[in-house]
């Protein structure tokens, strides 16, 4: 997984015509250290796409651009538009992301 440093960075990858999945996280998070055990498994059910994260607290205005109200969150994106967003509270499984993804990716 990529990281992403910059609202630049994120403008130009978020410019894809493939969808591209997005990871938003903080450092402080207990759920985003469960998530990064188990992520891995769920990237390479998908590894057809390219996949990022950013730091919230790094990138600062993302989060509230895109509607990101709790981490870690899940978006898609594509040509420069919002796609699909999990929220938090559906993050907490390797199952709900992956079913997620199935739904949104085919």
């Amino acid at each position: 997984m990529q990281t992403i440093n910059t609202e630049a960075e994120f403008q130009e990858i978020i410019q894809s015509e493939k969808p591209v999945i997005i990871k938003f996280f903080a450092d402080w998070c207990p759920d985003c250290k469960r998530m990064d055990m188990f992520i891995g498994e769920v990237m390479e059910e998908f590894e057809n796409y390219d996949w990022y994260e950013v730091n919230s607290d790094e990138v600062s205005g993302l989060a509230e651009k895109y509607e990101v109200m709790g981490i870690p969150s899940i978006l898609l994106f594509q040509n420069g538009e919002k796609i699909a967003h999990q929220h938090s509270a559906y993050t907490k499984t390797p199952d709900s992301v992956t079913e997620f993804l199935n739904q949104q990716l085919g």
